[in-house]
This record gives structure tokens, sequence and C-alpha cells, in this order.
């Protein structure tokens, strides 16, 4: 069963070049960067307890830094992210420090109030930012001479960094950190007891789930060839969050099938619902009621209750 269900996620990531249009690859495309958004927040939600409204934060830093940085600046897109990576991990080093001297309800407001600074900052900076009219002029770059221009030749670059992203972060939750990280989500002071340090265990995994977003912030912007404060709010963070929830917090697959759900909701059915708001609201709520870990958890425990009625 587990091989069929590989089989039909690997077809499903390797045949749109070849069977869809151009917009069906596009979005494809999309799919894939908010996967990796969702699951760097999930590093922080599902597998460490810390609830987070300011993750876009990240995202949105990493993308400014790099459109500035080849825009305006005239650096080598090589060169752009490695400094907006290594720029946007260091300011995730500091938000934790500050976020992670409260837990809970104070955690999640204080990742809040920092991504509102930001995304305020992005708005008044406009000798800097270019404020609401956002940055324009960018390029894509062209990774051993090959141009990502065309559609099918980027969904297969980002589909390459979301592989990457997804093993890594696999492993670091497989890892024997990644078991500390569990233990202290769910008992912190046992975890103290026995000789972990809990402040730094969030404060790695924090610091991790930011290069993440980081690096899907770079894709980001590579994507939409320009950048707008936008990527920094609330609602990007209150997204990507909704995704989590719904595809399963605490698992592998679930949040990127639930940003893919919300992805096709916001940029596909919304062509068609005016509304389309209130219909994200009615499958969360759908989802909420009749599988409440999440579409990914809940599937698997349907497949497992009609596979033991067989037997």
């Amino acid at each position: 069963m587990k091989w069929i269900g590989a089989a039909l996620i690997a077809s499903a990531l390797l045949l749109p070049p070849f069977f869809a249009g151009d917009f069906y690859v596009n979005l494809a495309s999309q799919i894939l960067i908010a996967g990796i958004f969702s699951l760097s927040l999930n590093l922080l939600v599902g597998f460490g307890g810390m609830t987070s409204l300011g993750h876009a934060s990240y995202l949105g830093v990493a993308a400014y830094i790099s459109a500035l940085l080849t825009a305006r600046y005239g650096f080598g897109h090589g060169a752009a992210a490695f400094i907006s990576v290594t720029g946007t991990v260091a300011m995730a080093a500091f938000f934790g420090v500050i976020a992670l001297r409260a837990s809970g309800l104070g955690f999640l407001m204080i990742t809040l109030a920092l991504s509102q600074v930001l995304w305020g900052l992005a708005y008044r900076m406009s000798n800097v930012t270019n404020g609401d009219n956002g940055v324009t002029g960018l390029t894509r770059p062209s990774p051993f001479g090959i141009s990502l221009d065309r559609p099918a030749a980027f969904y297969w670059f980002t589909l390459i960094v979301a592989i990457v992203a997804f093993l890594m972060m696999a492993i670091f939750v497989s890892s024997a950190f990644g078991s500390s990280l569990k233990g202290v989500r769910d008992q912190p002071r046992r975890m103290a007891a026995l000789g972990f340090n809990p402040w730094l265990v969030r404060w790695i995994t924090f610091v991790y789930a930011g290069f993440w977003a980081a690096i899907s912030g770079l894709l980001y912007v590579y994507y939409h060839k320009y950048i707008h404060p936008t990527s920094l709010s609330t609602t990007s963070s209150a997204e990507a969050l909704l995704g989590v929830i719904a595809g399963g917090a605490g698992t592998l697959g679930g949040p990127a099938v639930g940003a893919a759900l919300v992805l096709l909701l916001k940029n596909y059915v919304s062509a068609y619902i005016e509304r389309w708001n209130m219909l994200l609201g009615l499958v969360f709520l759908f989802i909420v009621l009749f599988m409440p870990a999440g579409i990914v958890p809940g599937f698997s425990k349907l497949i497992a209750a009609v596979r033991g009625e067989r037997r």
C-alpha cells in the first residue's frame, strides 16, 4: 500500500510538465514553494509545539534581500542568495532569543508582533523597499547556464529543491535531536530533569525552520520576479498555519497537502467563486469536525479501518 501511495505521489510530481499547460505548471511550482514554507512552519507547530503567526517574516525578508541586492546593487544571484539566507537565519536566531522568552499564547503574540514590525517597515521605508509599489524588474537565476524562465524549467528546479528540503526536514525530525524536540514539546520539565536544555532545543529548531522559510522566500521571489510587503503580512503566516493544521500538524506529508489545498482554493477556485475565503472556511470546518488530526492522518485512519474490515 505504501508503494502504491509513493507511486501516486511521484506521478503527481513528475507529470505536470508533460501533460499540463503553462498555467498548471506554474500552479504546481507555487504549490511546491508553499509546501516547503508550510513544512518549515510545521517544525515549530507540529514537532515543537510552538505556534507562530510570524513565520512569513523569514520568507519576506529573504525575498527582499535577494531582490534588492540583484536589482539595485548589481549582485549575482548566487551571492545574493547566500547573503539573503545567511541574513535571514541570523534574524531568525535573534528573533528566537526574543520569542522563546515565552511559550504558548505569549510566544504566538511575540512572533506576531515581530512580524508586524517588519511588515510596517516594508511599507514605511519606501526609499529602500519601494513601499506599496514593491520591487520590480527582477530576474530568475540560471544555474549551470540553464535558464529558468520557462515554466517547465522552473518547475524542475523547484521540485529538486523541494525534494531536498523534504528529505532534510525528515532527517531532522527522525534524528535523535528530533526525538528530543518531541520530548521537549510533550514533557519539558521531565526532559530538563534528564539533562536536556529545552530552551536550546527549541531555539535550534526555530533557527532551522527560519532557514527553510528563507529558501522558500528565494523561490517565491524567483517565481514572481516581484516582491511586495504583503509577503510579510499576517495573512501569509496564517495561510501557512492553516495549511499545517488542515494537512496534519506533526506529520511529514500533511503540511504539504494542506498548503496545496489552500493554494488551489486561493488561485484556482477563486477564479470561479468570488468569496473563496468562505469556501476555505467551510472546508476547514469540515476537516476539524471529521478529521480533527488533519487530512493525512484522517485518510490514514480511514484506509486502516477499511483494510481492517476487509480482513
